[in-house]
């Protein structure tokens, strides 16, 4: 399992290139890409493709091979192969078989943004990528809503506008979210806001939007002195801005179940 650059070439390993060059096969997320990443370094080994379409097809083939004594280097597209790219289902395949799979660590873009964001929550989650469908989208971050790890989450550009709208709606605005956009290419950019900022953010520049992203989220707050739980402060925050104080604690009471007297003191604040 070799992890290859997100961007930049000369984060390859010294360990990877041995590993490339020595290899009998390559098997590649796409032999096109991954033909200029081994042209580059004068690599002529011969490639196969294993993407998500054919991996279970070819994990057979390639087990094949390596029980003919032949050795085999997994890549993806681009970071560690395995981690939201294709390649678990042939681990599994392979280990079936009783046959060694040995990884080469490297590259990976989530640990890249998280090392300089600057964030001192010694916990996080990767989530990798949200699903495309937007209520299916909605439906996964009510169930991520509630945990107290920073969120870190993978989106391509053409998505980016409306997931950051689901954020906001589902997380509330006063998060801190972090864009690491293109990470050690040309045009990286990293970048943090509450939030309630972000969508004024992508659109302030059209070139923010493009470029594949990494996205951390804060995670949700503590429970207040008071006991209140952060569901309960997101629901008197989105009643607050729409009512007056008396009528959206009162809702919120009841949606929640918190205590009304705790809410109102906590709405006094707020306001």
């Amino acid at each position: 399992m070799v992890a290859t650059p997100i961007g930049n070439l000369r984060d390859i390993t010294l360990r990877a290139l041995d590993v490339l060059k020595s290899a009998d096969i390559i098997a590649a997320e796409d032999t096109r890409n991954s033909t200029h990443l081994l042209g580059h370094f004068g690599i002529s080994t011969r490639l196969v493709a294993l993407h998500e379409h054919n991996e279970r097809i070819a994990a057979p083939k390639i087990i094949a091979a390596l029980q003919e004594g032949k050795s085999v280097a997994l890549i993806s597209d681009a970071g560690t192969p395995g981690i939201s790219d294709p390649g678990a289902i042939l681990v599994q395949a392979v280990r079936a078989a009783g046959l060694p799979v040995i990884p080469l660590p490297g590259p990976n873009a989530a640990i890249c943004a998280l090392s300089a964001a600057g964030r001192d929550d010694p916990h996080f989650l990767f989530y990798g990528f949200l699903p495309a469908k937007a209520s299916a989208r909605r439906r996964e971050l009510e169930a991520l809503r509630e945990l107290p790890y920073t969120l870190a989450f993978y989106e391509a550009p053409h998505r980016i506008v409306e997931t950051v709208e689901d954020l906001l709606q589902v997380l509330g605005g006063e998060r801190d979210i972090t864009f690491a956009r293109e990470l050690t290419k040309l045009f990286e950019s990293i970048h943090t806001c509450k939030l309630a900022d972000a969508p004024a953010w992508l659109a302030g520049d059209p070139n923010r939007q493009r470029g594949e992203f990494v996205l951390l989220l804060s995670g949700a707050p503590p429970e207040t002195e008071a006991g209140i739980s952060a569901e309960a402060q997101r629901i008197l925050q989105l009643m607050l801005a729409e009512l007056p104080l008396k009528q959206a604690v009162k809702l919120a009471a009841e949606i929640s179940g918190e205590k009304k007297n705790a809410l109102y003191d906590l709405a006094l604040q707020l306001k």
